[in-house]
């Protein structure tokens, strides 16, 4: 295969096709588990998905035949993982605190281990762009035990065509999670304990500019591990799970994971997205779909979709603790009926059942006892009903 279109295969390979974040029958299913700490999930078409047991110090190999098998063990404390343009594996080893490619004879040509004469922090996370430029970051999460900061800084990193290593940015306290949009014109970079997403402008291929924020991901936790679809949403591993973003920073969607999310990626045709988590791996398949069938609670608003009979409003704060606001517009008298629910259908408590007047109203759930998670807020008002998520997170 010549580079050019391998080049294409990459661009391709490297984000999943538009579509809506979370279908409302999409069903998380746990893969595999039993690991020390996952990170760095890669797929590759027709082998199956790499992941780093970072903890564990080995990198595995899992397909729906063989299940999860030792790769490359010891793997040196494996963290991210992607492959550059010739198809070879990039590995970021924390416990070597640099980044490697893995050749096809299995030896290691070391890429980047230090900067200026002074060792790397702990190469995390790891993206190439389309002109084989290696970008990267380089938190002091993992610095191995017995060894000190050599940088007083941490890094965005670039590794040149050439094998030349530049600093790009040098800001953040904690740089993690790394990707780019679509177009990679812009780059982003969440910084973890802060758990702020930002974004530049990717200048000439080789460098990074105007930087701002993107997005904000919770009150509490860490953000990880990056990844964006062809539409330009952003799906960011963090509290609770993986919380994904418009091209503009909204909040559109959260999927809840059972263990803390540490990265995803998308895997099979583009559609399904993996997820390492912890101890175990998950999956979700966003296009076509199974499990709990949520339909009923769209069957209305999706026969009167071009009736604007009813609005209801993005509640307030969203996610929330342990208080948030619900408005909506009535244009008519009616009989009103707001209901909250969990992902599985459950009722879990009647907020409006009465005959109302036109107007606009708001009114406040206090979720008591209920445990963190994505609810769905059901208004009826005649024959119209609207539903939208909100996200609860204590």
């Amino acid at each position: 295969m010549n580079k050019l279109n391998f080049t294409i295969l990459f661009l391709i390979s490297s984000i999943t096709f538009a579509q809506l974040p979370m279908p409302p029958a999409a069903q998380l299913e746990k893969i595999t588990t039993g690991f020390k700490f996952v990170e760095g999930p890669l797929w590759k078409a027709g082998t199956g998905l790499f992941f780093s047991d970072l903890n564990g110090n080995v990198l595995y190999k899992w397909n729906e035949t063989d299940g999860a098998v030792p790769f490359l063990n010891p793997s040196l404390n494996s963290n991210g993982l992607t492959f550059d343009l010739q198809g070879r594996m990039l590995i970021t080893q924390t416990g070597q605190r640099r980044v490697v490619r893995l050749e096809s004879d299995d030896t290691q040509t070391i890429l980047a281990s230090s900067y200026k004469g002074k060792k790397l922090n702990s190469p995390n996370d790891i993206v190439v762009k389309s002109d084989g430029g290696i970008f990267f970051t380089d938190p002091p999460f993992n610095i191995p035990t017995g060894q000190h900061q050599e940088l007083p800084y941490s890094g965005i990193f670039r590794i040149s065509t050439y094998g030349g290593l530049q600093l790009l940015d040098s800001t953040l306290s904690y740089p993690n999670g790394i990707c780019f949009s679509p177009d990679q014109k812009k780059l982003f970079v969440n910084d973890s304990q802060k758990r702020i997403i930002y974004v530049w402008d990717v200048v000439n291929d080789s460098t990074i500019a105007n930087k701002r924020t993107f997005a904000s991901i919770a009150p509490t936790g860490y953000a990880d591990g990056m990844k964006t679809d062809s539409a330009g949403n952003i799906f960011c591993a963090g509290p609770l799970g993986i919380w994904i973003f418009s091209p503009v920073g909204t909040l559109l969607d959260t999927i809840i994971v059972p263990e803390t999310p540490s990265n995803c990626n998308w895997g099979d045709d583009g559609r399904t997205l993996y997820i390492t988590a912890q101890t175990s791996i998950y999956r979700i398949r966003l296009v076509e779909t199974t499990g709990v069938n949520l339909h009923d609670f769209f069957q209305d608003e999706n026969k009167n979709s071009n009736v604007k009979s009813l609005t209801l409003y993005k509640n307030y704060p969203n996610p929330f603790n342990p208080v948030t606001t619900i408005s909506y517009s009535l244009p008519g008298d009616s009989f009103v009926s707001l209901k909250i629910y969990n992902l599985t259908g459950k009722e879990i408590i009647t907020l409006i059942n009465k005959e109302m007047h036109a107007g606009n109203y708001s009114v406040s759930w206090n979720v008591g006892n209920n445990p963190s998670g994505v609810y769905l807020c059901k208004v009826t008002a005649g024959d119209f009903t609207k539903v939208d998520k909100m996200i609860l997170l204590k």
